[in-house]
């Protein structure tokens, strides 16, 4: 899987509540909660965001409260995968289990600046910025064949049919 888009950077500490504020939990839609991803911290995101594109924070991402709309908010909006210093263990699994690429690069985040083109080869590791390259661990095959499948509920469909069909 490679990846490549544009940079929207954020600091330390990113909570949830920030990325989909809570009076949105009642909207199920992923287009729904597109359109309030990260309005509390950055209101001209969504506007500026476009499929592909890469979301840089520091340390903790996505703390706070274990809501699964924050990661589909920002895969909605068009977010192709968020790389950090670190992230909020749930927030972490959470959107692998929703099937949005998440990792792990203090180093990328240092170097990396809004509004910069970054690409991620995730079976590789390979990061680039500009001309600097990173290494970030690539992802286990589980969990890759997960994201290919758009999320878990997707993949265990596919294994659970692939299994009745062969049955």
């Amino acid at each position: 899987m490679k990846l490549s888009g544009i940079i929207h950077k954020y600091g330390d500490h990113i909570d949830t509540d920030v990325i989909l504020p809570g009076r949105y939990l009642t909207l199920r839609r992923p287009e729904e909660l597109a359109r309030h991803c990260l309005e509390g911290l950055d209101p001209t995101f969504v506007e500026r965001v476009r499929p592909g594109d890469f979301l840089v924070a520091g340390r903790n991402f996505g703390s706070g409260s274990s809501r699964e709309h924050a990661p589909m908010a920002l895969k909605a909006v068009g977010v192709a995968c968020v790389v950090a210093e670190s992230f909020a263990r749930i927030f972490f699994r959470n959107a692998i289990n929703i099937g949005l690429p998440v990792f792990v690069s203090p180093p990328f985040v240092a170097a990396a600046c809004a509004g910069d083109t970054a690409t991620l080869d995730a079976v590789s590791g390979e990061l680039t910025v500009g001309e600097r390259q990173f290494t970030v661990q690539p992802m286990p095959e589980a969990v890759a064949a997960i994201i290919r499948a758009g999320g878990l509920v997707p993949f265990v469909r596919d294994r659970l049919g692939a299994g009745l069909a062969s049955a």
